[in-house]
């Protein structure tokens, strides 16, 4: 009975991840916390995840790293630190587990179970860790990183958008211009270019129509963040 609800989540998991494990105790053991080895008597290595886990996250840096490095070419290396930082953090790894509906197959064993959801998240983003590495060892890097960037394709999205907390150039100009009255913020597009499918846009943001930062990106949003932060700086 056990061994059929095992395969039945792995078959699960492989779905939601669209990846077919040729070597299915890899899965199990990603899925498998050292709490849950405890309970079943058997802690050898490769019975819970931490090792995969500890693989995982050097693959998952690895990913993003590059990830970020090719698609915000005008960035820092201070900037893509940071960004990378918020899109590896735990929260952000178990939000990724959660969203993806992978966190009721994480194995626990009963006196973890009973903890706070503090120690789940933590949990959780080992986890996908975890799964990261296994699919590493499993299938080879390119699957590692298909993978990786099919779950985490909106927190990716967000980071390089700026949509997270204490990114928001645009917001944070807003709250700096309000610091004295009868100043008014515009953004204007002044070019773009490229197809369609692949355009670049200009922005210009003036206070009081004059020019304090410009920007350019591959959504109006991205230029209008670039520009803020511009101005910022020059402010």
């Amino acid at each position: 009975m056990v061994n059929k609800m095992i395969d039945k989540n792995i078959n699960e998991i492989e779905k939601i991840i669209k990846y077919s494990f040729k070597n299915k105790k890899l899965l199990e053991t990603a899925i498998t916390h050292k709490s849950y080895a405890n309970d079943k008597k058997d802690l050898s290595v490769d019975r819970y995840n931490e090792r995969l886990e500890f693989l995982g996250d050097a693959i998952l840096e690895h990913i993003i790293s590059i990830k970020l490095y090719l698609m915000l070419p005008e960035e820092k290396e201070g900037e893509l630190t940071q960004k990378r930082a918020r899109i590896v953090r735990e929260p952000s790894l178990s939000e990724v587990i959660t969203e993806n509906g992978l966190s009721p197959f994480l194995r626990l064993g009963r006196c973890n179970k009973k903890n706070g959801e503090i120690i789940k998240k933590a949990q959780l983003a080992d986890m996908f860790e975890a799964i990261l590495g296994a699919v590493y060892l499993d299938g080879g890097y390119e699957e590692a990183e298909r993978i990786c960037l099919l779950l985490m394709a909106k927190k990716i999205e967000d980071e390089i958008n700026n949509i997270v907390e204490n990114t928001d150039y645009k917001t944070r100009l807003q709250e700096e211009v309000q610091k004295e009255k009868d100043r008014k913020i515009s953004y204007v597009v002044i070019k773009e270019e490229g197809p369609a499918h692949d355009k670049n846009f200009f922005v210009i943001v003036s206070i009081n129509e004059k020019k304090v930062g410009e920007g350019n990106g591959k959504t109006k949003k991205e230029a209008e963040q670039k520009a803020a932060k511009e101005a910022l700086e020059s402010l």
